[in-house]
């Protein structure tokens, strides 16, 4: 019940609700109560917002601080030197990112594109850490593949052998995979792999539960053009998802904080 009323909340609270939910309660003063004056402000509130937060480079702005906090693993050849901290791991976590149930469909064509950017990049450090565990996490339902099963069998695809693939399905958030890899892998290092703009609650709360996680981001939102381009000040739906992102996360590292568990 908890899990999901603090869905729900965070749901209306997203750019796009919110934005609607402010502009529906105008129309709804201006048309039926006295407050018209409220509500033509309400409207015109909601209607900037919802402007505003679609703007690519206000999105980007709100999400290039969390893509930053940690570099991403650079391109390595197989049986390269490695950095220190990535050589020392001794699993790979992929973290889940979402997936549809439409029957027909390959696991990677079910897959949400930060998910399958996700598995991509376990794949490609598997291929850098031979012989070390991948584990895939997200739940499922009974009658249905979990989201740790499609990550799998998308990494199976991209050629990883599956004997090397281990699921942790029970988990249904960030806070209860960190519980769940606390079982499984205790203090020793290992490579976490999630979206970057979703790395530093992952790792604040990893490391809260004492684990050891290198951050190796991946699904990056936020890449500015090095030139300047017109169309990069536009406001468009890029601009809103990236807003939603960051609206999204920051409010996780809050309600995470209150609560003391980073």
């Amino acid at each position: 019940m908890f899990f999901a009323l603090k869905k729900i909340c965070s749901f209306f609270l997203m750019p796009l609700q919110f934005s609607v939910l402010l502009m529906l309660l105008g129309l709804v003063l201006a048309a039926f109560t006295r407050r018209a004056r409220l509500g033509r402000g309400l409207i015109l509130a909601g209607l900037g917002l919802l402007l505003i937060l679609s703007n690519k480079q206000v999105g980007m702005a709100l999400l290039l601080p969390l893509e930053t906090r940690y570099p991403a693993i650079p391109e390595l050849s197989v049986g390269a030197t490695l950095p220190p901290e990535l050589a020392s791991c001794r699993a790979i976590v992929v973290l889940g990112g979402g997936h549809s149930d439409t029957p027909g469909l390959a696991d990677s064509h079910r897959l949400s594109t930060s998910a399958l950017a996700r598995i991509a990049e376990g794949v490609r450090l598997a291929r850098l850490l031979p012989g070390v565990k991948v584990l895939c996490t997200g739940p499922g339902s009974v009658d249905r593949s979990s989201h740790a099963a499609l990550l799998a069998g998308t990494a199976r695809a991209l050629g990883l052998e599956a004997d090397r693939l281990q699921l942790l399905d029970s988990a249904r958030d960030t806070e209860q995979e960190a519980h769940t890899l606390k079982a499984a892998l205790g203090s020793e290092p290992f490579a976490l792999v999630t979206s970057a703009w979703h790395m530093p609650r992952a790792i604040a709360l990893m490391r809260r539960q004492g684990l050891a996680p290198l951050p190796c981001p991946a699904d990056f939102g936020a890449r500015p053009n090095p030139d300047f381009r017109w169309n990069d000040w536009t406001c468009d739906l890029s601009g809103l998802e990236r807003s939603t992102k960051a609206v999204y996360e920051h409010l996780g590292l809050c309600w995470a904080g209150l609560r003391g568990r980073i």
